[in-house]
């Protein structure tokens, strides 16, 4: 099985609006699901132009779907619903 990819945007407006409350995420992640997700901090995706300042901190899953809002919950559950092929 191929990891999960999340990226998490660290830009200023996300790590001032709770990126920063997403970095140790892989540590509150279930044992079993550690190795089957690759977290990265990214410097910015970018998407604060595009999609509203407003949305802001964005995860990016597997390089395609887009987290606006995101919480360490909402990141984790999603996380857990691709390690179990819901989504």
């Amino acid at each position: 099985m191929e990891k999960i990819k999340v990226e998490i945007c660290c830009g200023t407006a996300c790590y001032l609006l709770g990126a920063e409350k997403l970095m140790n995420i892989e540590d509150m992640l279930p044992e079993e699901c550690r190795g089957k997700v690759e977290i990265e901090a990214r410097t910015c995706l970018d998407l604060c132009e595009r999609e509203n300042l407003g949305g802001a901190p964005y995860v990016r899953f597997n390089g395609s779907e887009i987290m606006d809002r995101a919480t360490p919950e909402r990141v984790i559950s999603r996380i857990l619903e691709l390690v179990e092929g819901i989504g």
